[in-house]
């Protein structure tokens, strides 16, 4: 229910019939800033598109000139000039957008019914204007709630008290009625629905932003290597040009010497001087020593075995890294003295699972005994480190790290990072969300099967990352690490077998955050 105020409308596929024959999705008629179709799209100096309202409202907000998509700043402000394939493009998908919508009638026309221009939520019908004029003029001072039309009204009016879903509960992740805040939902966290699809928002844009940053400095980094094996090449090609000028001006110089004695012997083939001839036959005669060339050849092939050379130790030196960075993958064992007495540990303390009967193990004050959850024995209060679980098969867990001091006993009103806990969730086979002051939704493309977990200590980052799909999925930022932190693991309850997977901690991995090389 909560996607269907998320999302203002849906996404699909359409093609520009006038423009040409490919696809082109609503998403890349977005601009970045207001998430909506472009309106007047300009171009900035780097390239992306904003609307003309959106970027000059975002350069006055800010007192400076950059892009709000790369952040490339811009030492004066940039004419920014229309694209005006862009706008025709937006203009194009939205009366192809307006024509393939389903028209909403009238609800109280009788006769001919005309189209609907507002749904009303509170009484559950689609007005035309005349009708909303007298609708309203019923109610006089009254406040209903008025939307664009849609088909099912319904679907916007709470199923229990028929009231307008106007607000969002937190802790349990629904829209709401103002009713529902105050019943089921007592002692939540609950905002308006508006601020929670503008927090969405702001988390897409901040996941785009941080994938952006990501796969600039990967661009970086490769533009980098080209240009020193660039350098590289030219310098060898000069090499082997001025090796063969050499041997070219070498062969020059005994071609000039044979001419030389050819034209002394053409000389004395006419003297009648036969004495002199004679006495200086020997020596024009002689075959002149010269260098043997058929054993010369230029090494045409100099660069690029300078290129393969050069590629042989740039993978020399990135294997070293990629060695040292895996010292940061950590093999981990998890603690029994800290499990919940529900959980069973099997290889080795590889691999945890939710059994069904409580376990006779002693109440130490490590062991968590409200949530399902164990620790990793080996804690960090510095540099970096990293681990990954694999998660198939489950239908709910907890993953990420924990504060040495958190409360094992008891149930915390916020399951965050100021009570001691950084973690990502999933709920009800497929709801991911991260868990900060409030539940943040995670729009992840795949069902994760394997989950990394990295942290640097003194930078004070937990990121997250789907370990076969290369893919980032959350990071806490900015937090302040004052004791040891250890790997936290919650497979979370059986629930009738439905969620037995266990949890399992692989020690070895292909995959290396990006994180680990900055």
């Amino acid at each position: 229910m909560a996607e269907l105020f998320m999302n203002k409308r849906a996404r699909r596929d359409t093609s520009d019939d006038c423009e040409s024959s490919s696809f082109i999705t609503e998403e890349q008629l977005q601009c970045s800033v207001c998430d909506e179709v472009f309106t007047d799209p300009v171009t900035t100096p780097c390239g992306h598109n904003f609307c003309t309202n959106c970027i000059t409202q975002s350069w006055e907000k800010k007192h400076s000139h950059y892009c709000p998509l790369c952040n490339e700043k811009f030492t004066e402000r940039p004419e920014l000039k229309l694209n005006t394939t862009l706008r025709e493009a937006a203009c194009n998908f939205m009366k192809k957008n307006a024509t393939e919508q389903k028209m909403i009638l009238c609800h109280d026309c009788s006769g001919v019914k005309q189209k609907a221009s507002f749904s009303c939520v509170d009484c559950g019908v689609s007005l035309c204007t005349s009708h909303l004029e007298l609708h309203n003029r019923i109610l006089r001072d009254k406040k209903h709630s008025l939307i664009n039309p849609v088909e099912n009204v319904e679907d916007y009016r709470c199923k229990t008290h028929g009231k307008p879903l106007s607000l969002f509960c937190k802790d349990d992740q629904m829209c709401l009625c103002q009713f529902c805040t105050e019943i089921h939902h007592r002692n939540h966290v609950i905002i308006p629905l508006e601020d929670e699809s503008r927090g969405r928002k702001r988390q897409k844009k901040k996941e785009t932003s941080e994938s952006v940053e990501v796969f600039t400095a990967l661009i970086h980094s490769i533009k980098k290597s080209q240009a020193e094996l660039q350098k590289v090449m030219e310098k060898k090609q000069k090499a082997v040009k001025k090796q063969a000028g050499g041997l070219v001006k070498e062969l020059e110089e005994e071609i000039d010497k044979l001419k030389r004695r050819d034209a002394k012997i053409e000389q004395l083939s006419h003297s009648d001087d036969h004495l002199h001839l004679i006495q200086i036959y020997p020596t024009v005669c002689r075959f002149p020593s010269t260098k043997n060339w058929t054993n010369i050849r230029i090494d045409s092939d100099l660069s690029v075995k300078a290129l393969m050379t050069n590629l042989s130790e740039l993978q020399e030196t990135l294997n070293k890294k990629l060695s040292e960075k895996q010292k940061n993958i950590v093999d981990v064992t998890l603690d029994p003295e800290t499990a919940n007495p529900h959980l069973i540990l099997d290889l080795g303390g590889k691999q945890v699972t939710h059994g069904d009967k409580k376990q006779d193990v002693p109440d130490t004050p490590k062991r968590f005994t409200h949530y399902t959850a164990v620790l990793g024995t080996q804690g960090f209060s510095s540099g970096r480190f990293y681990y990954e679980v694999q998660v198939s098969g489950k239908t709910e867990w907890r993953l990420g790290v924990a504060r040495e001091s958190v409360n094992r006993k008891e149930k915390l009103e916020k399951f965050c990072p100021q009570n001691g806990f950084w973690t990502v969730i999933l709920r009800n086979e497929d709801e991911y969300t991260a868990r900060d002051n409030t539940y943040i939704p995670l729009s992840l493309r795949e069902k994760p099967q394997k989950v990394g977990v990295f942290v640097d200590y003194e930078e004070g980052l937990v990121s997250f990352y789907d370990v076969e799909a290369t893919s980032h999925i959350y990071s806490f930022t900015g937090q302040s690490f004052t004791e040891k932190i250890y790997p936290y693991l919650s497979p979370c309850p059986n629930d009738g077998g439905k969620n037995s997977a266990p949890l399992i901690i692989t020690c070895s991995s292909k995959f290396i955050p990006l994180a680990l090389f900055r």
